[in-house]
């Protein structure tokens, strides 16, 4: 985890895992985690390591979609969010990094249901 020794760095850094405290109870309610893993202030992106049950899960792709846009929107100074589940890149599946908000894998008009937060 990258930390800035700027009380402004300390702040944001707070902001960000309060939001992931209180918006997201349900990841450590099924044995999850999620942490900060690197934040860069200066261009406002952000890298949060999904751990525990998360790695593996189905609706972690869900969930880090609904963190990414949510973050955004409840603190302006972050501009990225990306995400990484532990599972290493590579391989097929879905990606925990979300450069865009849809996906062309083919065949699959329907998207599921939508995450429960």
């Amino acid at each position: 985890m990258s930390t800035e020794t700027q009380g402004d760095g300390d702040d944001l850094e707070e902001r960000v895992s309060n939001f992931l405290r209180r918006n997201f109870p349900q990841i450590q309610m099924h044995g999850g985690s999620a942490a900060i893993q690197h934040l860069d202030r200066e261009t406002g992106e952000v890298t949060i390591m999904l751990g525990g049950a998360c790695s593996g899960c189905g609706i972690s792709p869900m969930t880090i979609q609904a963190i990414k846009s949510r973050m955004v929107k409840e603190i302006p100074e972050i501009e990225k969010v990306n995400a990484d589940t532990g599972m290493g890149g590579g391989g097929g599946g879905m990606s925990p990094s979300f450069p865009g908000e849809t996906s062309d894998d083919g065949d699959d008009d329907d998207e599921g249901p939508q995450a429960p937060f």
